[in-house]
């Protein structure tokens, strides 16, 4: 073992870290997030009591359990977005109807912050696409036998495969006279 192979030396919390950055790559990582902020202010709002000094504010109104429903449904769609990622564009449009919909029943959706959050986070799905793999580089041995020069244009046994040859394309040479239509072409 050579001192310089760190692979079966790495600390878990760094092999713990990259495995999560690929994990959060491969998928709408801040669309889900963002929409699971949304939906924790707008399903928490009419239920909290916010203690001013002696005074105690119940934000409690007749739709609080849409606001439930609308909080609950955000944070779903914000897993599903982590989690089963090919229905992105249903779970994004979705966020952002719920979130548009939370502004007249869940207290101005959440006070703006959760109607921001939902709109920010539904917007990213929709607009999130898979990233393209890498292509492979090419060897660095692997050279075109035309192309290294090994003389007088013989080609070695085999190599037709391996070379690519450019052909020049001419432009097409038309016609130039007129046809007994003018040009014109009649349907029917």
């Amino acid at each position: 073992m050579s001192p310089e192979s760190t692979g079966q030396n790495e600390h878990y919390l760094r092999v713990f870290w990259r495995g999560f950055r690929t994990w959060r790559g491969n998928r709408p990582f801040w669309a889900g997030l963002f929409t699971m902020m949304g939906g924790l202010p707008i399903a928490y709002f009419p239920y909290a009591n916010m203690h001013l000094g002696n005074i105690t504010l119940a934000m409690s109104t007749t739709a609080g359990a849409g606001s439930l429903i609308i909080g609950v449904l955000l944070i779903t769609l914000g897993l599903t977005m982590w989690f089963h990622h090919i229905v992105r564009v249903f779970a994004g449009v979705a966020a952002i109807l719920l979130a548009l919909i939370s502004i007249p029943v869940a207290n101005i959706g959440g006070f703006l912050i959760g109607f921001l959050f939902a709109m920010l986070g539904g917007a990213l799905s929709v607009s999130w696409a898979p990233g393209e793999p890498n292509p492979e580089p090419e060897p660095a041995g692997a050279v075109d036998s035309a192309a290294a020069g090994h003389g007088r244009g013989a080609q070695q046994p085999g190599s037709e495969f391996h070379t690519t040859a450019a052909v020049s394309q001419q432009p097409e040479q038309y016609d130039t006279t007129v046809e007994a239509d003018g040009g014109r072409h009649r349907a029917g």
